[in-house]
């Protein structure tokens, strides 16, 4: 999972006593039931984010406003996935470490493996919920048919969580890792609150941006679909229909996935002196299993059903496929509605 809760525990354990009891309900992020969990979940993940990678052809296309996105979004949708398999493949090797006690922070080298494995983690989900703004936001522009801008994509999806990874966990870590045993001087709303904030930040981001997006361009399809077929039966409502599903699976997968870290960071921060013990137990877990199993969803959710999946040894795997809008039909007349 992703979470900085997890991240502090790659500081050095807090001392008996210096600490309010509340912490030690965290500790159970380094329980071996725990990262069992993580490692079957992350497991699962990596399945999901390597099928989404495997190589596909489409069905041609006759609609014009069918193809407007070209490749663009198989393209998103692609490294994506590549992000999801390597955020979920930290997931996965460091609980494996951690079941065999070589992650725990007892000493410096642990320690300086632990953060790796931490910054590694926090900075592909990041990445990932950068990918998924850009989706939306390319979605929104090819149903208007408005150039993509691939270059800016991957520079925003790249060196954005770069920063953002960089800066919240050097303020954890530096100049030492003790963010736990903080001396008179030093204030946990400055050594570890910036990380919350900066580690939330994009994911509300896409949580408050990506439905105004998908609205939008919702209101885009509906316009397309009356301009270019001057009519509104109950075919072209059943297509607005789908696309509404398909947005709304995209948005479900992503709170289903996320919105647990955000409320039990809110737990944690407003009811430190009086946490919900059994609450935040039930929240690490729902963590640890929905976090990982974002590539899992992500491969179902954004499946078309114009593709099929190709062997890689066959010849016609490297000719480009015809793209088709991933979130409306290959037949207009036929029962196959979301791409």
């Amino acid at each position: 999972m992703s979470d900085p809760a997890l991240q502090t525990f790659c500081c050095y354990p807090p001392g008996e006593g210096s600490v309010p009891p509340a912490v030690w309900v965290l500790t159970e992020i380094n329980s071996k039931t725990y990262n069992y969990v993580c490692l079957v979940s992350s497991f699962i993940g990596i399945l999901g984010a390597g099928y989404q990678m495997l190589p596909r052809t489409e069905t041609p296309l006759a609609h014009r406003w069918y193809t407007m996105t070209s490749s663009r979004g198989r393209h998103i949708i692609q490294w994506l996935a590549f992000a999801d398999l390597l955020a979920t493949l930290g997931v996965f090797l460091r609980s494996l470490l951690k079941l065999n006690n070589f992650l725990y922070p007892l000493e410096d080298t642990s320690i300086t493996y632990c953060a790796i494995f931490a910054a590694w983690i926090q900075y592909f989900y990041c990445v990932t919920w950068m990918w998924t703004l850009c989706y939306a936001v390319d979605m929104f522009l090819a149903l208007r048919e408005r150039p993509g801008h691939p270059l800016l994509y991957h520079m925003f999806c790249w060196l954005i969580p770069s920063v953002l990874t960089a800066v919240g966990l050097a303020i954890l870590y530096l100049p030492n890792a003790d963010c736990h045993n903080l001396g008179p001087d030093e204030s946990a709303f400055l050594r570890i609150l910036p990380n919350y904030l900066l580690t939330y930040l994009p994911m509300v981001t896409v949580m408050v941006a990506n439905p105004i997006l998908y609205l939008c361009s919702l209101r885009s399809v509906t316009d397309l679909i009356t301009q270019s077929l001057a009519q509104y039966t109950r075919k072209e409502r059943a297509i607005i229909d789908a696309v509404k599903v398909k947005f709304g699976l995209i948005l479900l997968a992503f709170y289903i996935c996320w919105l647990p870290n955000l409320i039990n960071s809110l737990f944690l921060w407003f009811e430190w002196f009086n946490l919900p013990a059994q609450t935040v137990y039930v929240l690490l877990y729902i963590m640890a299993v929905v976090n990982p199993l974002q590539a899992f969803f992500n491969s179902l959710v954004y499946r078309r059903s114009s593709e099929r999946l190709v062997s890689p040894f066959h010849r016609k795997a490297n000719q480009e496929a015809s793209e088709t809008t991933p979130l409306v039909a290959s037949d207009i007349n036929g029962t196959s509605l979301v791409s």
